[in-house]
């Protein structure tokens, strides 16, 4: 019999997916947070949730185990699926149905105590009874939730529901805010309640970890929207220890090479605009409004030109770092030239000849550019950092990869200069 329990604590099953899929799965000897009993119930659980998306291969190690995904077949982020074991009580789900079955049912909206009158109707022999102020609790939830919305007429106050059934016309704005967005969670529950099948949308580089942190994303853009601070407990890899930072979200940014999501936010104990990753942050907790946030946002706009990735600083303080290298292409591969117009972000493109371009940038941290930058190996003749470190790294790693292919001092001729 298939391993189906509910899940009641999404952050505890958020831990062991992210430790295992986004940080590397791990075995039972390697995983020393909880017990090997606690292990071994997590690992059935999302063996469950993830089905036929996970794979086993033999090494001399051991048994090694990993997700795999097709995207040709599969165009759906398989991670939603733990959002979607979530328990309730009997009561709960019960009322949950009957409320938007009811309410759909009716052109016009209809009062508590009507609502109350027909429901009793449901079960009139039966201990199944729902006072007027359970049901009122739960329609202002969903009010404010947008499931909902009120009319007023006379004295009463009239409820209905905010949007219409038929999401078929949706499906592939759904699909596509689904697989992209923080929180496309919201769009994977409402995609269910249509036949859209796998969608129109197919991902060269789907990246699906993100959907773990939907619940992270809700409660950082609910903060943004009131414009408050929150308290972030953050986990620190590295040391295996968690702290508690107060912070003022600004913004959510998403890595274009790795997904990767970030917050950006301005931390008064540092007194500066700093980023955090969202699969490292544990909980979020609403703080006080804050007065500056308007002011900090700006800040965090006026930065943007000066930012490649996430790095708000340089490693010398304020001073900007400045990179430029230049790059020769053939007749036949304009291409190249294009992309570096389409990717160059915050930096700025100069033809010299036909064949030749200079790229240039002023950022925060240059470093960030080099995975970037080493796609134009081949066709790079010359390049300079600001900073002498990252130069040196950068040659530093393309000599050591001579050395990996046994060119050795032949090839320093063909180095960049």
């Amino acid at each position: 019999m298939p391993y189906s329990e509910l899940i009641k604590n999404f952050s505890r099953v958020r831990d062991y997916m992210r430790e295992f899929y986004v940080y590397g799965f791990k075995s039972r000897d390697e995983y020393t947070k909880k017990s090997a009993r606690s292990y071994d119930d997590e690992k059935r659980r999302m063996e469950s949730l993830l089905g036929d998306r996970m794979r086993f291969r033999r090494t001399a190690e051991g048994k090694n185990v990993f997700l795999s995904i097709d995207t040709r077949v599969s165009r759906r982020n398989p991670l939603y699926k733990a959002w979607k074991a979530k328990s309730f009580t009997d009561g709960d789900i019960t009322l949950h149905f009957l409320l938007l079955d009811l309410l759909a049912s009716e052109k016009s909206g209809l009062s508590v105590p009507e609502i109350t009158d027909r429901l009793s109707g449901v079960f009139p022999d039966s201990a199944r009874v729902f006072d007027e102020s359970t049901v009122r609790k739960k329609l202002k939830e969903y009010e404010a939730e947008g499931l909902v919305r009120t009319e007023k007429s006379g004295k009463s106050l009239l409820y209905s529901l905010s949007c219409p059934n038929d999401l078929a016309p949706c499906a592939d704005m759904l699909g596509f805010f689904s697989e992209v967005s923080p929180c496309g969670v919201i769009g994977s529950f409402l995609l269910d309640k249509t036949d859209a099948g796998e969608g129109s949308f197919a991902f060269k580089h789907h990246y699906i970890t993100g959907a773990l942190d939907s619940g992270i994303a809700a409660e950082l853009f609910a903060a943004m929207r009131e414009k408050r601070s929150v308290i972030l407990e953050n986990a620190n890899r590295k040391n295996d220890s968690v702290a508690k930072i107060v912070a003022v979200p600004l913004k959510i940014m998403c890595s274009a090479q790795s997904g990767r999501q970030y917050l950006m936010a301005f931390v008064p104990r540092f007194r500066r605009i700093t980023s955090f990753r969202l699969d490292n942050i544990l909980s979020v907790t609403a703080g006080e409004e804050c007065e500056r946030f308007d002011e900090y946002r700006a800040a965090l706009a006026g930065m943007r030109k000066n930012m490649w990735g996430i790095s708000t600083q340089s490693r010398g303080g304020d001073r900007l770092e400045h990179v430029e290298f230049t790059v020769r292409y053939g007749k036949n591969e304009p291409y190249i030239r294009q992309r570096l117009e389409r990717e160059k972000r915050c930096g700025t493109v100069e033809d010299i000849d036909g064949n030749t371009a200079k790229f240039s940038a002023d950022v925060f941290d240059a470093s960030e550019m080099i995975p970037w930058i080493r796609t134009f190996l081949c066709r790079i003749t010359e390049i300079h950092f600001s900073d002498p470190d990252t130069e040196k790294r950068f040659l530093d790693d393309l000599h050591a990869m001579y050395g990996l292919y046994g060119l050795g001092e032949e090839a320093d001729g063909n180095a960049v200069q």
